[in-house]
């Protein structure tokens, strides 16, 4: 079988809700710079899937009309946090069956200011048995954001499991800030110390303020053709998706064990999958995308994808083995907590920055000799997908 291609990027600049443009306008920017990156015209794209979590019915046909209105499939999806890669895992599966040979996945969001909360008080919310196993394991605890218990709730569950400091915790939004430095899309460029860090407000278990992501705006696309298509076209072959992975919740969810709530076990299973169809080891990674949503959740990512062994990470955060000039570089981006997590666009704003990598064309974060980039995103409720992507030589 065929892989398909990753054949244009684009996204635009992540904004605070106070200060983002028009929803539509920001959708309407990434698929316009996706397109002018793959070189392509929206009369080529056969197929569309556009997600979001925060919007009305049919929004994907509104900002995709914006570019062109050709009567191709558009489909709206929505899988909480991890809605853009499931977009992106939808046209991949379309691709690589032969239906099309080139198609659009797009996630935009236009987030409120504040904790997320649920809009739609008068049905059972898909989150109630998330709830209950938080509350059997820590109390109830009202006021607290519920994705900040039940983060912050894994975050201590895993230190007093290995006996982890909160400086490991704040160490991460160090990190991260240092990344996005370097990133003109990215909301927060200043950096910070650990000291600072662990001086902001206290949320939740470790969890300050300034190690949950903010509530965020954007859009980013991707156009995703068949090697075929590519050749036919004369377009550029530099990056396929090697293997690709979609999970949802087992039993174990609910069990009992916060970490596992979390999406712990949906990514690690993903991850296993991708590794035993690539044939690739964790240990060649160099550069990782992955769902730092807390920087709770960073430190347990690295465990579930396998980047360091089980009850390492605080060891693999104190060596310096996450960042540049260790092993891996994670979040190069600065990931979601200082790039910000407009929660439809975050699957492919993660996509676009390991093509750029792969590319060479990521500026200050260009890591050295990357060949191989890892993107992990999940959605609580619940999904995780992971994508190995390639540099085509």
């Amino acid at each position: 079988m065929s892989h398909a291609l990753i054949a244009g990027v684009g996204m635009v600049p992540f904004a605070t809700p106070r200060t983002a443009p028009p929803i539509l306008d920001m959708a309407e920017g990434a698929i316009r710079a996706a397109l002018a990156d793959a070189g392509l015209g929206f009369d080529d794209v056969q197929q569309a899937y556009a997600g979001y979590v925060y919007g009305d019915s049919t929004m994907g046909q509104a900002a995709i009309y914006r570019v062109g209105a050709t009567g191709i499939p558009i489909i709206n999806v929505n899988n909480n946090c991890s809605t853009g890669s499931t977009a992106l895992w939808l046209a991949r599966q379309a691709v690589e069956s032969g239906e099309v040979d080139c198609v659009l996945a797009l996630g935009f969001e236009q987030m409120q200011r504040g904790a997320i909360q649920s809009h739609w008080t008068d049905r059972p919310s898909p989150f109630d048995l998330f709830q209950d196993v938080a509350d059997a394991a820590q109390g109830e605890n009202p006021g607290v954001p519920i994705a900040a218990q039940w983060f912050g709730g894994a975050g201590q569950q895993y230190a007093e499991r290995w006996g982890v400091g909160a400086e490991t915790f704040a160490a991460v939004s160090v990190k991260s800030r240092l990344h996005a430095v370097g990133n003109p899309y990215a909301v927060f460029r200043e950096p910070v110390t650990v000291e600072q860090v662990l001086a902001s407000d206290h949320v939740f278990g470790p969890l300050t303020r300034l190690q949950c992501c903010p509530p965020t705006c954007g859009a980013a696309a991707a156009i995703v053709c068949s090697e075929q298509f590519a050749r036919a076209n004369g377009l550029e072959q530099t990056v396929r998706i090697r293997a690709q992975a979609m999970t949802t919740d087992t039993p174990t969810t609910f069990e009992g064990d916060l970490i596992d709530l979390v999406g712990y076990g949906m990514a690690a299973s993903a991850a296993r999958q991708v590794y035993e169809r690539s044939g690739v080891d964790p240990l060649d990674l160099r550069v990782v995308e992955l769902h730092d949503c807390f920087t709770a959740n960073e430190v347990l990512s690295y465990e579930a994808l396998g980047l360091t062994a089980p009850g390492t990470a605080a060891g693999f955060v104190a060596d310096g083995d996450n960042t540049y000039g260790g092993r891996v570089v994670t979040n190069p981006s600065g990931g979601l907590l200082s790039k910000g997590h407009p929660l439809g666009a975050s699957g492919l704003a993660q996509c676009a920055e390991l093509v750029w990598q792969l590319r060479g064309q990521a500026g200050a974060r260009q890591v050295d000799d990357v060949t191989l980039a890892l993107q992990h995103n999940i959605g609580i409720g619940g999904a995780a997908v992971v994508t190995l992507y390639e540099a085509v030589t």
